[in-house]
């Protein structure tokens, strides 16, 4: 009988070379496609942003619809005593859901009847700084506690109520918001945070709260549209590092909603 012998080739290894150049391959495929994917994530996260920004629109809506075509508003705040309070005065625009006192405040108005399914709606998936959304609206009812959307329930800008004066600022009119301090009308209702505030103020919660690298603002408008508006020269950016500039924070947050009543 004759016996087949099969020879087995040796197995070739990689050689340094060749190791080496797969390695720069693969550098550079990466070096190609990690962009492209950071900005599929941006896009992700800018879409999810508008999301939620137009379900807090259909829960300020449905808000009106109940309450005589009133926009979600105050309550009176409370006399300023200490300054990480940070609704010195009634209808001032604000980013808080709650008061030092606990009771809710502006959209976290929404919290119990309108948005108690969804409450996370009211943090931009998009935060530039850690946000412990669940740990926040744990506040609400106990303390204050921070959303990630300034809301313009008035047009405020004091930084203490007149004391004199029993009466807060006419609540507005979903239907019938007026006009801005420019002479045109009031649009927008909603928009990311963009604040930033003097070094070494943490100890009074003061920290820069900022979204989508400060590259764009998400904005809600009172009809209930949603658009991005770009922010690369810093126009909607809340700017008050300078201590000297911090007396002006309520005006300046009110004048980049004005900002966007302008590019409606």
């Amino acid at each position: 009988m004759v016996r087949m012998r099969y020879s087995r080739s040796p197995t070739r290894a990689f050689t340094l070379i060749e190791l080496l150049v797969v390695m720069a391959i693969m550098a550079i495929l990466a070096a190609l496609f990690l962009p492209t994917l950071a900005a599929a994530k941006h896009a992700a996260r800018k879409a999810a942003c508008l999301s939620n920004l137009r379900q807090i629109g259909l829960a300020i809506h449905a808000y009106a619809d109940d309450n005589n075509g009133q926009i979600p508003y105050g309550p009176k705040a409370p006399p300023f005593s200490n300054p990480s309070s940070f609704y010195p005065s009634t209808g001032a625009p604000t980013s808080l859901l709650s008061l030092q006192s606990g009771a809710p405040v502006a959209l976290g108005l929404l919290l119990r009847e309108y948005l108690a399914s969804e409450p996370r709606v009211l943090f931009c998936p998009a935060a530039d700084q850690p946000v412990d959304m669940e740990a926040e609206l744990a506040k609400v009812g106990r303390t204050q506690a921070q959303g990630s959307y300034y809301y313009r329930h008035g047009s405020n800008t004091q930084l203490f109520d007149d004391p004199a004066s029993t009466n807060p600022p006419p609540r507005l009119q979903l239907n019938d918001l007026g006009l801005n301090r420019n002479g045109q009308p009031v649009r927008a209702l909603v928009m990311d945070t963009i604040f930033l505030p003097p070094p070494g103020l943490e100890g009074f919660n003061l920290k820069p709260r900022t979204h989508h690298q400060q590259k764009l603002v998400n904005v809600l408008y009172a009809d209930g549209s949603v658009g991005s508006r770009p922010n690369r020269d810093g126009r909607f950016t809340v700017d008050v590092r300078d201590y000297a500039a911090l007396r002006d924070a309520f005006n300046r947050i009110l004048k980049v909603l004005e900002q966007a009543d302008a590019e409606y």
